[in-house]
Parts: C-alpha cells; structure tokens; sequence
C-alpha cells in the first residue's frame, strides 16, 4: 500500500512538473553577423549595427510586456557566433520561435532598391532570393572547420540548394504565418515598402527545430534607407513592428496569450486603401520654402500647433541642409523641413486629414520611392499609428 501511495505521488509529481515545463514561451532573437564578420557595409555603417541594434530594441519590449516569455539572444555585443552555433542555442534552450535579423545590400552599380522582405526556409524561385541566401550563408566561409559543420554545403553553388526543395518542414506553416504578419506589422510601424514574403535555402533557418524567419531590414546600398536603418525612429519602429508581429504569432497559437497592446490598424489602411469618409476641407498654412531662416528645434519651419494630429510625407533626409533647386529636392519647391538628431528632414504636404496625405504620398512615390507619412501634435513628432486611429475617432465624433 506504501509504495502504491510512493508511486502515485511520483506520478502526480512528474505530471505536474511537465504541465509546468510546458508553460511559458521561450523566443530566441539571432541577431546576424558581428565581431570580425561585419556583414553588409554602408557609406557609414555595418549592417552587424543595425541587426544588433534592431534585435536589442525587438527584446526589449517583449522582455518588458511579456513575462511569460523568456527572450534567449544568440548575441548581445559585437561578438561572432558561427551559423551552426546560432542554431544550437535555439535548439538547447528548446525554443518555441527563433527570428534572425539582418540587413540587406546590392552590389555596386545595381539600380537602389527599398523595402523589408521576410524569408522563411525553401528553395528560392527567384535569381534574387538566391542572391540574399548566398550572400548571407558565405559567412560560413570564414568559420573553422566549415566543411565539416555543414558537411561540404557551398554557398555559391546552386547544386547544393538541391536538399531544401525536398525538405518536409513540419513548421513550415507556422513560419509562413509569422513571416506574414513580420510583413505586415513592421511595414505599416516602420512605414517601410513590402517586399513581401518569400523562400530561400538559408542555412541558419535549416538547422533550427522550430518555426522560424530570417527577416531583411532594408538596404544598406540606399542612402536613404541606411539612414533610416541607423536613426533612433528607425530602430524603434522597426523593434516595435517586429514585436508586435511576434504577439500576435503567440496569440493566435495560444488562446491563453493575451497580447499587451491594442491590435490598431491594419496596414491597408496605409497601404492600399484610404480611411472611408465624407471629403472635408481642410484649412492649411502655406508652407516655407526650404531655403528660410534654419530653425533649432525639432519640428517643421511650418508647424501648425492643433488639438488634431497633422500628417505630412517625408521624402528625404540629408546631413546638410539642402538650397532651394537641388537635385535631391527634385523640383519640389514647396518642401518644409525640420531638425532631428542632426540630419534635416524634408515633408511636403500638411493636413489634419489622413486622406489627404495618404493621396499625396502616392502622387509623390515616382519621385520619392522611398517617401513615407508621419504625424505632428501639438508641433512635436507623434506615432503615427497613434495618430490614425486618433484621425479615426475624431471622424466618428
């Protein structure tokens, strides 16, 4: 009878233990590259800055909202971790989702290009998907002992890409899913161009055990967008898409995940469509030439001060201020511009109303590719998701 009782407490004992493994979420956050391996450079930076600094501001904010999620970095400093070794420590620490960040590049000579593009693990279907895994798995080249590691795997060799069109990825589906709400989210945040989700034989992808995405910050071979890939609003809105992707990939695999912020907006309202509404008129001020008196603070020469949000679409930024008729301004003469963090930044258009802007920044994007709306209040920069959903409610008052 004794040691019936002893075996039925041990039984009660382990399942209670592996009822207790099972809870919580374990995220590992593969910050690319670092140390000797500087990834992709820029005119002024590497691209192991801008993955450590985005990783770092994406753990943040999980590790501050979510305390059922131990966050596992396979690096925090400038330090190198082999390929398989980024792997191994997702695998160790039994991880539920492994995200790996970088920062894309073109070669010299190659016509600019913008956007974020999320991959998952596949074979590529296209010339530039191959391109982005090749680039990304040389790094094995400059490990010891890479042939053995990764059992003669050549990066530059499309033959060895053969083995990802047969692998049966039991995660796949989930990958695709998180990849596809990386997309959304941390393009409507950062207000990026989607580039969308693709496929490709990413080595650091194969090796893990569980669902998993590679995602592609921007590029580093544009001006513009390194700029942005190395600014403070940058790292930012691009740590809170990612992080908000990641709480909602949780909440829809498990009901007892309550995601710590409000859903908002999707990105089509930005995106692909305007916010329904009667047209309105909207009182503007005419704006200053770019070539006024420079102003100190951190706002537009023309900010209006209003209780509602005021929208404006930024083209550019440049680290000297810009004469009136210069190339980068493109002839657009109208263009107002305000101080942040020592780089001028240039907006056209000015409006209370949303719509507005959301129309003058797709008359704006054949010149602009790049051009983006943000949001003022008050004289002072705002979120501009914020700033949708406020334009939203003051439209249903």
């Amino acid at each position: 009878m004794y040691r019936r009782i002893c075996v039925t407490v041990m039984l009660m004992f382990a399942l209670v233990m592996a009822v207790e493994a099972k809870k919580g979420f374990t995220l590992v956050i593969d910050a690319g590259h670092g140390g000797h391996d500087a990834g992709a450079v820029g005119m002024f930076s590497k691209e192991k800055n801008i993955n450590l600094n985005v990783a770092l501001a994406f753990g943040r904010l999980v590790e501050r909202n979510c305390s059922d999620v131990k966050v596992v970095y396979t690096r925090k400093t400038d330090v190198f971790i082999p390929l398989h070794e980024r792997a191994d420590i997702a695998n160790r620490n039994k991880a539920d989702l492994f995200i790996s960040i970088h920062t894309n590049s073109l070669p010299k000579g190659a016509a600019k290009a913008m956007g974020l593009e999320t991959y998952t693990l596949g074979m590529h279907r296209a010339a530039d998907n191959f391109d982005v895994a090749k680039r990304e798995n040389s790094v094995i080249l400059i490990e010891k002992d890479y042939k053995q590691h990764y059992e003669g795997f050549d990066p530059s060799s499309s033959e060895s890409y053969i083995m990802f069109e047969f692998l049966q990825d039991k995660n796949m589906a989930q990958s695709v899913e998180l990849a596809r709400l990386v997309q959304r989210r941390t393009c409507a945040c950062a207000s990026r161009p989607n580039k969308g989700v693709k496929q490709a034989g990413f080595l650091v992808l194969r090796e893990t055990s569980m669902p998993s995405c590679l995602i592609e910050l921007g590029f580093i071979s544009t001006p513009a967008e390194e700029r942005y890939l190395n600014s403070d609003e940058g790292v930012a809105n691009l740590g809170k898409g990612i992080y908000q992707a990641f709480c909602e990939y949780v909440a829809k695999y498990d009901k007892s995940f309550t995601v710590p912020f409000k859903p908002g907006y999707d990105e089509k309202e930005q995106q692909d469509e305007t916010v329904k509404q009667q047209p309105e008129k909207v009182a503007e001020k005419v704006p200053e030439k770019a070539v006024e008196k420079e102003k100190p603070q951190a706002e537009p020469a023309n900010a209006t001060k209003t209780d509602a949000p005021v929208f404006k679409v930024q083209i550019l930024a440049s680290n000297v201020k810009l004469n009136v008729g210069s190339k980068q301004l493109k002839g657009q003469e109208d263009a107002d511009y305000y101080k942040d963090g020592g780089m001028y930044k240039y907006t056209v258009g000015s409006s209370t109303n949303y719509n507005e802007i959301y129309r003058l920044r797709k008359q704006l994007l054949e010149k602009f590719p790049q051009a983006f709306i943000i949001a003022f209040k008050d004289g002072k920069r705002m979120d501009v998701v914020e700033a949708i959903r406020e334009f939203k409610q003051n439209k249903n008052k």
